[in-house]
């Protein structure tokens, strides 16, 4: 009997996921909450043997500003839109001295209580939430940010990241190489539907429509992946869209429509890949507990009807 596969990926970045956007005086609570609420996820997959990859932004690895600016490589990216130069905003007082003054921006020591945690994969999320496919910048940029990352996990947490997830989602197969040249052995891409292709002013619609009913293909996937020379490209399946009171009439639908897509994968001996950011618990982090427990619940019954099996993105690889 072919084992399926239950992937989890968490796209871990506190407030540099989206400096350009968000007003930080205006998120605190809901970096706070989103703090607060990773012991507690980190508690529900031991509990039920989840085996997860956590793609951190590696910024959040120093110990403190001092550190991270020995960190800054001598390529900074130039974007054309100046609003995503992450490091104009790090010379600024916005950031703080450490984590203890500042928890929006460093993040050691949830990094530890990951790696403490059984079966848990501490991954690449760039360095400084590179953005792979904007205009501007260019791919030996691209090379020291990873470079960077690499360095500073080796030189805080003694860990290789051979994991890596691309900010936004912008997947670049060029960059892609460059990532597998410095010590990546898998990347998660984008599902292989039309909705996640290209660009169109339809498509976030189509995907928040996906989340109640299908309108593609079945997202559960079996690799057949020849790649000899180059990282190994695992998709994603579905984003865990958060609870929210203005959705919770359609909550169970979104729910339902998960283990639906979780059992057709258990069944079949294919593999499900679920994603999210941690901060996407930021707002009502008591309720989406829940739901991610009904989800790991179910995990744990197909586990032991259908064999089900959870794993890291690199236990998926190797």
């Amino acid at each position: 009997m072919i084992k399926g596969s239950f992937i989890i990926s968490l796209d871990f970045e506190l407030h540099w996921g989206a400096v350009e956007k968000w007003d930080l005086s205006q998120m605190q609570d809901y970096f706070r909450n989103t703090r607060e609420s990773i012991p507690e996820v980190l508690s529900l997959f031991d509990k039920y043997g989840i085996h997860a990859t956590w793609a951190t932004v590696g910024f959040l690895f120093a110990k403190n500003k001092k550190q991270l600016e020995s960190f800054i490589p001598s390529e900074l990216p130039s974007y054309s839109n100046k609003n995503l130069d992450y490091y104009s905003y790090f010379f600024t007082n916005q950031v703080g001295i450490n984590e203890d003054e500042d928890p929006f921006h460093f993040a050691s020591s949830i990094i530890e209580q990951i790696l403490r945690t059984p079966n848990q994969e501490l991954a690449s999320h760039t360095f400084t939430h590179y953005y792979c496919n904007e205009s501007g910048q260019n791919i030996k940029q691209f090379e020291e940010d990873i470079q960077k990352a690499q360095e500073i996990s080796l030189a805080n947490f003694n860990t290789q990241l051979k994991s890596l997830v691309f900010p936004r989602n912008q997947f670049n197969k060029d960059y892609a190489q460059v990532a597998y040249e410095n010590g990546i052995k898998t990347i998660r891409t984008n599902p292989d539907v039309y909705f996640w292709k290209g660009n169109g002013a339809y498509k976030p619609i189509a995907r928040a429509f996906d989340t109640l009913m299908p309108i593609s293909k079945p997202l559960s996937f079996v690799i057949d992946n020849d790649v000899v020379d180059g990282p190994f490209n695992i998709p994603a399946s579905r984003f865990l869209r958060p609870y929210s009171k203005k959705e919770s009439f359609i909550q169970k639908r979104k729910l339902n429509r998960i283990l639906n897509e979780m059992k057709e994968a258990a069944k079949n001996g294919k593999c499900y890949h679920l994603w999210w950011h941690p901060h996407n618990f930021g707002h009502f982090p008591k309720e989406n507990l829940i739901e991610l427990e009904k989800i790991l619940k179910y995990f744990e019954f197909l586990k032991e009807k259908y064999h089900f099996e959870s794993k890291s993105m690199i236990e998926f690889v190797e």
